[in-house]
């Protein structure tokens, strides 16, 4: 395998379409650290780390076998949009776990924003009277997400619960970088209500 190390990786491309089969090998072997950082970032979000990695892996192949370098960016760029995309919908497919990132505090508003407050709901040295309240809160929150939000607005927050910023979660979700900004100043409006009782 070390003799595809001088290569770039739309040569490897180029031998693959060829019919050099074990360059779709060495490309996975190349990007697994990739694909893992991918499926670490998503793990709030529901699933198994390792089930994760392999749908990360799928989609790591995918984007050996779909990569078009007239068309696409960087092979790079590409695998990293095609992993994500794969995670991430992997994740909305299984079992629908949609309430497991309102577990953990992630700002909504970016870490350096002035907006942004602590809307964590509950801690584990809570009194069971506080932990109580907190699951009711959390309860409400929670049908907040699903009869407020729209399905692109549940989106956008899921993928940015992640850490996600506006450029790659508006290449996984096919829109651009503003009307991710307008579903998050959306759904700030739309959740302050629930998040400042």
């Amino acid at each position: 395998m070390d003799k595809y190390n001088d290569y770039t990786d739309e040569e490897l491309i180029g031998l693959y379409r060829e019919g050099e089969e074990e360059v779709a090998e060495y490309l996975m072997e190349k990007y697994k650290n990739l694909v893992r950082s991918k499926a670490t970032s998503m793990f709030i979000l529901g699933g198994d780390t390792q089930d994760l990695i392999q749908e990360g892996m799928i989609g790591l192949f995918k984007a050996v076998r779909d990569y078009d370098p007239g068309r696409d960016a960087c092979f790079y760029t590409f695998a990293q949009l095609c992993v994500s995309r794969n995670i991430f919908t992997a994740v909305q497919k299984s079992g629908r776990k949609k309430h497991a990132p309102l577990n953990y505090y992630v700002s909504i508003y970016g870490a350096d924003s002035d907006e942004e407050k602590d809307y964590s709901v509950s801690s584990q040295n809570d009194n069971p009277e506080n932990i109580m309240l907190s699951k009711e809160r959390l309860e409400q929150i929670e049908q907040a997400l699903e009869t407020e939000l729209s399905l692109l607005e549940r989106q956008v927050v899921q993928l940015r619960m992640t850490g996600m910023g506006y450029d790659e979660i508006s290449r996984i979700l096919g829109r651009d970088s503003k009307s991710v900004d307008n579903a998050l100043q959306r759904i700030k409006n739309k959740m302050k209500k629930y998040m400042d009782c």
